[in-house]
Protein backbone atom coordinates (compact mmCIF):
# COMPACT_ATOMS: atom_id res chain seq x y z
CA UNK A 1 0.00 0.00 0.00
CA UNK A 2 1.36 3.51 -0.27
CA UNK A 3 2.24 5.77 2.11
CA UNK A 4 1.69 9.34 2.89
CA UNK A 5 3.64 11.38 5.34
CA UNK A 6 1.38 14.15 6.36
CA UNK A 7 1.91 17.02 8.28
CA UNK A 8 -1.72 17.62 9.56
CA UNK A 9 -2.05 21.79 9.04
CA UNK A 10 -0.12 21.37 5.96
CA UNK A 11 -2.12 22.42 2.70
CA UNK A 12 0.64 20.93 0.35
CA UNK A 13 -0.04 17.21 2.45
CA UNK A 14 -4.18 18.51 2.17
CA UNK A 15 -3.77 18.28 -1.75
CA UNK A 16 -2.32 14.89 -1.86
CA UNK A 17 -5.19 13.33 0.09
CA UNK A 18 -7.67 14.92 -1.33
CA UNK A 19 -6.71 13.63 -4.59
CA UNK A 20 -5.60 9.99 -3.44
CA UNK A 21 -9.68 10.52 -1.92
CA UNK A 22 -11.21 11.35 -5.13
CA UNK A 23 -9.61 8.62 -6.90
CA UNK A 24 -10.51 5.86 -4.29
CA UNK A 25 -6.82 5.21 -4.13
CA UNK A 26 -6.04 3.55 -0.93
CA UNK A 27 -2.91 4.71 1.02
CA UNK A 28 -1.50 4.77 4.41
CA UNK A 29 -1.55 7.96 6.23
CA UNK A 30 1.95 8.38 8.30
CA UNK A 31 1.22 12.13 10.62
CA UNK A 32 4.82 13.59 11.30
CA UNK A 33 5.96 17.16 12.40
CA UNK A 34 9.00 17.77 9.96
CA UNK A 35 10.09 20.70 12.05
CA UNK A 36 10.77 17.96 14.70
CA UNK A 37 14.67 15.70 14.93
CA UNK A 38 12.42 12.83 15.11
CA UNK A 39 10.99 13.02 11.58
CA UNK A 40 11.52 10.52 9.02
CA UNK A 41 11.25 12.80 6.25
CA UNK A 42 14.59 13.38 5.74
CA UNK A 43 15.02 9.27 4.36
CA UNK A 44 12.41 9.75 1.49
CA UNK A 45 13.09 13.69 0.74
CA UNK A 46 16.37 15.09 0.39
CA UNK A 47 14.88 18.24 0.93
CA UNK A 48 13.35 17.22 4.16
CA UNK A 49 10.04 18.68 3.53
CA UNK A 50 6.30 17.16 2.72
CA UNK A 51 4.43 15.72 2.10
CA UNK A 52 6.35 12.62 0.93
CA UNK A 53 4.44 9.85 -0.82
CA UNK A 54 6.44 6.20 -0.84
CA UNK A 55 5.37 3.71 -2.91
CA UNK A 56 5.10 0.01 -2.97
CA UNK A 57 8.72 -0.35 -3.85
CA UNK A 58 10.44 2.28 -1.31
CA UNK A 59 10.53 5.06 -4.08
CA UNK A 60 9.37 8.17 -3.22
CA UNK A 61 8.10 11.43 -4.45
CA UNK A 62 7.66 15.11 -2.86
CA UNK A 63 6.87 18.26 -3.49
CA UNK A 64 2.80 18.15 -3.96
CA UNK A 65 2.71 19.87 -7.64
CA UNK A 66 5.12 17.06 -8.61
CA UNK A 67 3.07 14.15 -6.54
CA UNK A 68 -0.09 14.91 -8.30
CA UNK A 69 1.44 14.93 -11.41
CA UNK A 70 2.40 11.40 -10.93
CA UNK A 71 -1.15 10.15 -9.51
CA UNK A 72 -2.28 12.00 -12.68
CA UNK A 73 0.17 9.58 -14.61
CA UNK A 74 -0.52 6.56 -12.77
CA UNK A 75 -4.12 6.57 -12.00
CA UNK A 76 -5.71 8.83 -14.95
CA UNK A 77 -9.41 8.13 -14.04
CA UNK A 78 -11.52 10.08 -12.68
CA UNK A 79 -9.66 12.80 -13.80
CA UNK A 80 -8.51 15.63 -12.23
CA UNK A 81 -6.51 17.67 -14.87
CA UNK A 82 -8.52 19.26 -17.68
CA UNK A 83 -7.76 17.03 -20.87
CA UNK A 84 -8.42 21.21 -23.26
CA UNK A 85 -5.29 22.52 -23.72
CA UNK A 86 -6.39 26.20 -21.86
CA UNK A 87 -8.64 24.63 -19.59
CA UNK A 88 -5.04 22.83 -18.39
CA UNK A 89 -2.98 25.70 -18.19
CA UNK A 90 -5.64 27.41 -16.20
CA UNK A 91 -5.90 25.06 -13.12
CA UNK A 92 -2.54 24.76 -13.12
CA UNK A 93 -2.10 28.69 -13.27
CA UNK A 94 -4.40 28.43 -9.87
CA UNK A 95 -2.11 26.10 -8.50
CA UNK A 96 0.41 28.23 -8.29
CA UNK A 97 -1.09 31.01 -7.02
CA UNK A 98 -2.63 28.72 -4.60
CA UNK A 99 0.87 27.50 -3.69
CA UNK A 100 1.97 31.33 -3.33
CA UNK A 101 -0.32 31.92 -0.77
CA UNK A 102 0.61 28.97 1.55
CA UNK A 103 4.05 29.80 0.74
CA UNK A 104 3.81 33.52 2.04
CA UNK A 105 0.99 32.54 5.20
CA UNK A 106 4.41 29.67 5.74
CA UNK A 107 6.80 32.56 5.98
CA UNK A 108 4.27 34.75 8.19
CA UNK A 109 3.98 32.15 10.75
CA UNK A 110 7.79 31.44 11.07
CA UNK A 111 8.44 35.02 11.36
CA UNK A 112 5.85 35.34 14.41
CA UNK A 113 7.60 32.89 16.05
CA UNK A 114 10.50 35.15 16.54
CA UNK A 115 11.05 38.11 19.02
CA UNK A 116 9.24 40.78 18.56
CA UNK A 117 12.50 43.06 18.32
CA UNK A 118 13.52 40.42 15.22
CA UNK A 119 10.45 40.80 13.69
CA UNK A 120 10.61 42.66 10.26
CA UNK A 121 7.62 44.88 9.78
CA UNK A 122 8.72 45.18 6.33
CA UNK A 123 9.12 41.41 5.54
CA UNK A 124 5.82 40.93 7.56
CA UNK A 125 4.02 43.33 4.95
CA UNK A 126 5.37 41.64 2.04
CA UNK A 127 3.94 38.74 2.66
CA UNK A 128 0.63 39.89 3.59
CA UNK A 129 0.49 41.87 0.30
CA UNK A 130 1.29 38.31 -1.41
CA UNK A 131 -1.73 36.61 0.80
CA UNK A 132 -3.89 39.67 -0.67
CA UNK A 133 -3.15 39.74 -3.71
CA UNK A 134 -3.04 35.75 -4.27
CA UNK A 135 -6.94 35.33 -2.69
CA UNK A 136 -7.79 38.62 -5.06
CA UNK A 137 -6.65 36.58 -7.98
CA UNK A 138 -8.10 33.78 -7.01
CA UNK A 139 -11.96 35.04 -6.39
CA UNK A 140 -11.62 36.80 -10.07
CA UNK A 141 -10.95 33.97 -11.56
CA UNK A 142 -13.21 31.77 -9.57
CA UNK A 143 -15.96 34.22 -10.04
CA UNK A 144 -19.57 33.05 -8.92
CA UNK A 145 -19.19 29.55 -11.28
CA UNK A 146 -19.58 26.15 -9.04
CA UNK A 147 -15.77 25.31 -10.27
CA UNK A 148 -13.34 27.37 -10.48
CA UNK A 149 -11.76 25.66 -13.83
CA UNK A 150 -13.93 24.42 -16.69
CA UNK A 151 -17.32 22.09 -15.66
CA UNK A 152 -16.30 20.06 -13.08
CA UNK A 153 -14.11 19.79 -10.05
CA UNK A 154 -10.58 19.69 -10.51
CA UNK A 155 -7.22 20.35 -9.52
CA UNK A 156 -8.23 24.02 -9.15
CA UNK A 157 -10.88 23.37 -7.03
CA UNK A 158 -8.27 21.32 -4.61
CA UNK A 159 -5.49 23.78 -4.71
CA UNK A 160 -8.39 27.33 -3.98
CA UNK A 161 -9.93 24.63 -1.47
CA UNK A 162 -6.96 24.03 0.63
CA UNK A 163 -5.61 27.69 0.52
CA UNK A 164 -8.91 28.87 2.19
CA UNK A 165 -9.32 26.51 5.36
CA UNK A 166 -5.47 26.72 6.16
CA UNK A 167 -5.84 30.45 6.14
CA UNK A 168 -8.20 29.40 8.77
CA UNK A 169 -6.07 27.29 10.93
CA UNK A 170 -3.11 29.70 10.57
CA UNK A 171 -4.54 33.01 10.72
CA UNK A 172 -8.49 33.10 11.53
CA UNK A 173 -8.39 37.09 11.69
CA UNK A 174 -7.92 37.04 7.82
CA UNK A 175 -11.00 38.91 6.78
CA UNK A 176 -11.15 36.88 3.71
CA UNK A 177 -14.70 35.89 4.15
CA UNK A 178 -16.17 39.10 4.57
CA UNK A 179 -14.07 40.41 1.51
CA UNK A 180 -14.92 37.52 -0.71
CA UNK A 181 -18.63 36.13 -0.98
CA UNK A 182 -17.82 33.94 -3.34
CA UNK A 183 -14.75 32.32 -2.20
CA UNK A 184 -16.95 31.43 1.26
CA UNK A 185 -19.56 29.80 -1.13
CA UNK A 186 -17.14 27.92 -2.76
CA UNK A 187 -15.12 26.52 0.40
CA UNK A 188 -18.60 25.99 1.80
CA UNK A 189 -18.95 23.62 -1.53
CA UNK A 190 -15.84 21.87 -1.36
CA UNK A 191 -15.46 21.26 2.59
CA UNK A 192 -18.80 19.30 2.13
CA UNK A 193 -17.10 16.94 -0.22
CA UNK A 194 -15.91 13.55 1.60
CA UNK A 195 -12.32 13.79 0.29
CA UNK A 196 -12.11 17.44 2.13
CA UNK A 197 -13.88 16.27 5.10
CA UNK A 198 -11.97 13.69 5.68
CA UNK A 199 -8.91 15.89 5.52
CA UNK A 200 -9.39 18.61 7.94
CA UNK A 201 -6.69 20.21 8.34
CA UNK A 202 -5.52 20.92 12.35
CA UNK A 203 -2.68 23.00 14.12
CA UNK A 204 0.54 20.72 15.87
CA UNK A 205 2.52 21.09 18.31
CA UNK A 206 6.02 21.67 17.36
CA UNK A 207 8.46 20.78 19.85
CA UNK A 208 11.86 21.33 18.43
CA UNK A 209 13.27 25.12 18.31
CA UNK A 210 13.27 26.31 14.51
CA UNK A 211 13.86 30.01 14.93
Amino acid sequence: MLRLISATPSPYARKVRIALAEKSIPFELVTEVPWNSTTQTPKHNPLEKLPVLIFEDGTSAYESRYILEVIEAKWPEPALVPTDTWERLAARKVEVIADGVCDACVLLFWERHRSPEQQSQEWIARQRRKVDGGLRALAEIAGDREWVVGDRFGLADIATGTVLRYLDVRFPEHPWRSQYPNLVALSARLEARPSFAGSVPVPQVISDKVV
